[in-house]
């Protein structure tokens, strides 16, 4: 049976249990102290002949009058409640058959059907716009996941044919410098694996399906600090670490590689060079605060927002250089953070450059 019958049906049976009710409520409170005396009784008249008494109606007489009546009263309560439980149901089920209707649209792959329904905020309307709500991230996260698999396969195919290429112009000119041509080759593969290797980090990180573990923010800064040193000083980089420690909770794989990514960025996009990148690291009551920050030119800031977009490296900051990247390391880290429960603030820095602010839930 669909629900409208059922809950037809169960109005319908409240409804005959009410008046059964209160009709046995009749029987046992007012039919019972009525009085039943021997029938029959006659009196004398004045003219000695006999003839009934005027008498009261006994229990007899009003039960033979009152169950007639009470059986057409539950027929119509019969009635009446199927009919009138049918149109309560219909209407009261109305916003879960707009709802219905939303998931199928989406079943179909309708990802921008709403429902917005109208109304008083009761328990359908909290319904319907939680769904409207799980609509709108689905929808979000499948164009963003379709961005990203066009920039993926467009950024995938330049190292192959460029692979395809060099191998195309070497089997032709056989005099070209074998040394050179490895070397480009190598570059390119490099390029190819860093950019897969970069691809599947973003997909684990963005899963959260990982061990947390207790994790200083202040060691793991030092730790990419001392591994960078040799790049800050290829560069005439200042790079310090300062700050308190900051404990947190989470993957020590994946924050490194946040930390590590963040410090390199701020290096490799650190124009003109003698500049300075200052890593700093505290804790505020139960949030621990990563802060990187470098010098260099002053950003617009409608390029800001767009530096977390895979593949979106921004003017300013391409490099052509051994360290041209991929385009994916701010997207890691803002990937990293929010399965982290956390938040990435990106500001253009006072006197130029970029501050990036990293804020986790802090652990004792």
């Amino acid at each position: 049976m669909s629900v409208r019958l059922k809950l037809t049906l169960s109005y319908a049976g409240f409804l005959m249990l009410a008046g059964v009710l209160l009709l046995a409520t009749v029987w046992v409170f007012l039919l019972r102290y009525v009085p039943d005396p021997p029938r029959g009784s006659l009196a004398p008249n004045p003219l000695g002949s006999h003839i009934p008494l005027l008498r009261n109606p006994t229990r007899d007489d009003l039960l033979r009058a009152f169950a007639p009546r009470a059986a057409q009263a539950l027929v119509f309560l019969l009635v009446f409640g199927l009919a009138g439980g049918w149109i309560l149901a219909g209407r009261m089920l109305a916003p879960l058959t707009q709802i219905t209707d939303a998931v199928r649209m989406a079943a179909n792959g309708s990802l921008s059907h709403r429902i917005r329904m109208k109304g008083r905020q009761d328990e359908f309307r909290e319904h319907s716009d939680a769904f409207d709500s799980m609509l709108e991230q689905l929808e979000s996260h499948v164009a963003e996941q379709q961005r990203f698999a066009a920039n993926a396969s467009h950024e995938l195919r330049t190292p192959l044919a460029i692979s395809r290429t060099m191998l195309d112009v070497a089997r032709k000119d056989p005099t070209q410098d074998r040394n050179e041509l490895i070397e480009r080759l190598h570059a390119a593969n490099t390029r190819a694996i860093d950019l897969t290797e970069a691809l599947l980090l973003l997909s684990r990180g963005g899963r959260g399906n990982f061990t947390r573990v207790s994790v200083d923010l202040s060691l793991i800064a030092e730790e990419a600090a001392e591994t960078l040193l040799p790049l800050a000083e290829q560069r005439r980089i200042t790079l310090d670490v300062t700050g308190e420690a900051a404990q947190t909770s989470g993957s020590a794989e994946l924050l490194s590689r946040m930390v590590t990514n963040l410090v390199q960025n701020a290096i490799v996009h650190n124009l003109p060079a003698d500049g300075a990148v200052t890593v700093h690291t505290e804790a505020h009551g139960d949030t621990s605060v990563l802060r990187v920050e470098n010098t260099g030119r002053p950003l617009p800031p409608e390029l800001i927002p767009t530096l977390i977009e895979p593949f979106q490296r921004g003017t300013e900051r391409v490099r052509t250089d051994e360290h041209a990247g991929v385009g994916l390391g701010l997207a890691i880290v803002h990937t990293i953070v929010r399965a982290h429960d956390g938040t990435l603030d990106l500001a253009p820095g006072p006197n130029g450059g970029l501050l990036v602010t990293v804020r986790l839930p802090g652990t004792p």
